[in-house]
């Protein structure tokens, strides 16, 4: 299934909750759609746990000197 699709049928969803069930299932269904996909991706390997407690690599620090 193209990324296209999946857009279309999460705007869809998306569009229904906001219509039927207000503002707050609007937010629910958001919030869900973003879990399942964070949950997604770890399944299909593309994210680690350790990817969301490990500090972030860069320059940030050394920036402010």
């Amino acid at each position: 299934m193209s990324m296209a699709v999946v857009g279309l049928l999460a705007g869809m969803a998306l569009g229904f909750a906001g219509y039927f069930g207000g503002f707050g299932a609007f937010v629910l269904v958001a919030a869900l759609g973003a879990v399942g996909f964070v949950v997604g991706r770890f399944l299909e390997g593309d994210l680690e746990a350790g990817d969301f407690f490990r500090p972030r690599r860069g320059d940030r620090d050394e920036r402010r000197r």
